[in-house]
């Protein structure tokens, strides 16, 4: 009979031996299959941190070649930890801001918004392949998980513990250290925190990791006959491109609930009045 743990070591096996390579520089691609998948694996005690990394290491003495792939791959486990630990020291890590200083921010109660983020309506289409895949399967590559999450708190300026809440009922890897340090961590209220004024933009993001628009495709399947040029920003198609790849925009895609520019200026003066 097959064991939990007979799969979590399966798992961790097949990634070191053979998904390990290029880990360092595909591991931002969504659109690639370069990930380690072993999240779910860690997150229900089926193989343990500890017995991952030494495996790792086992395989870096065995193939030098792939120590730059398995160091980074060790780095992003190690920050697993780290959030495990805090949760320690911090047991209502979901609930409360590490730094105090966000208790006051001014976040916005606007359910249409996080609606329309928690189905992948957005009009953004890198966030709504992202919030699509989610909740089609369960899982979310990690670059894309970082753009969601900022669009939530930035764009929409929307409570982080909104998002975490709604990761973790759909998230087959909910974490209870990793998921609430993770959005405390874009949201800027948490420990060793990305700055809040650093914005993400989900056009440049979609851009730069998903060039082909191949993410994008698969999980937004209305925009799958635009060009790459355009995939990430449908609404700078011309009209004749649009008829061409049967889209309407505000119809059979929505177009963007929010400017990027507006939103992320929106976004710096509600962190410059939280600093004052």
């Amino acid at each position: 009979m097959d064991t939990g743990r007979s799969s979590g070591t399966r798992a961790a096996w097949r990634f070191l031996e053979h998904g390990i390579k290029g880990y360092a520089a595909d591991r931002d691609r969504p659109d690639r299959e370069a990930t380690s998948r072993l999240s779910p694996h860690l997150r229900f005690g089926e193989i343990s941190p500890r017995r991952i990394y030494h495996a790792a290491r086992f395989a870096a003495d065995r193939k030098p070649a792939l120590s730059r792939d398995i160091d980074k791959f060790l780095s992003e486990l190690g920050w697993r930890e780290f959030c495990r630990h805090l949760l320690f020291d911090h047991p209502d890590l979901h609930t409360r801001n590490l730094q105090e200083t966000f208790d006051g921010f001014p976040w916005r109660r606007d359910a249409k918004a996080l609606r329309a983020w928690q189905r992948g309506l957005t009009g953004y289409p890198i966030v709504d392949a992202g919030m699509r895949e989610l909740w089609h399967t369960g899982v979310m590559h990690n670059r894309v998980r970082m753009v969601v999450a900022s669009f939530l708190v930035k764009h929409l300026l929307i409570d982080w513990r909104a998002g975490e809440a709604w990761f973790w009922d759909t998230l087959v890897d909910a974490d209870a250290g990793s998921n609430p340090a993770n959005w405390q961590w874009v949201a800027g209220s948490g420990a060793d925190a990305a700055p809040y004024f650093r914005v993400f933009n989900p056009i440049l993001q979609g851009e730069k990791f998903d060039p082909d628009g191949a993410y994008v495709a698969r999980w937004v399947p209305q925009l799958e006959h635009l060009p790459p040029p355009l995939i990430h920003k449908p609404w700078e198609a011309t009209p004749m491109e649009l008829a061409a790849a049967n889209i309407t925009l505000g119809e059979t895609y929505p177009a963007p609930i929010v400017d990027h520019k507006a939103a992320r200026e929106r976004a710096l003066a509600a962190y410059k009045k939280t600093r004052e």
